[in-house]
C-alpha cells in the first residue's frame, strides 16, 4: 500500500474532496481531506466517513492514518474566506 494508492481510494469514496496524504514506511500515513460532505459533521463522523472509503483495508495493509477532515472554509487561509 501506498501514500498515493489510498488517495486514489479515498477520492473515488468521496468525489469532489481535495486530498492529500504522505506516508514513507507503506503502513502509517496522514492524510487532508477537505471536503464539503463534512459541513455540520463532528470530527468522528468525518473521520468515519473516509474509513468508510477504505473498508478492510484500515488495520490490515494500513496499519494507522492519522486524519485532518476539514471543509473548505475551515482549509481557507485567513482573509481569503
Amino acid at each position: 500500500m501506498d501514500a498515493h494508492a489510498i488517495r486514489q481510494l479515498i477520492e473515488q469514496g468521496m468525489p469532489g474532496a481535495r486530498v492529500e496524504v504522505q506516508g514513507e514506511d507503506g503502513v502509517h500515513f496522514e492524510a487532508l481531506v477537505v471536503s464539503e460532505d463534512f459541513a455540520g459533521k463532528l470530527p468522528l463522523a468525518r473521520h468515519r466517513m473516509v474509513y468508510a472509503t477504505l473498508g478492510t483495508l484500515m488495520g490490515a495493509e494500513i496499519h494507522a492514518l492519522a486524519l485532518r477532515t476539514l471543509t473548505p472554509a475551515e482549509h481557507a487561509p485567513e482573509g481569503r474566506g
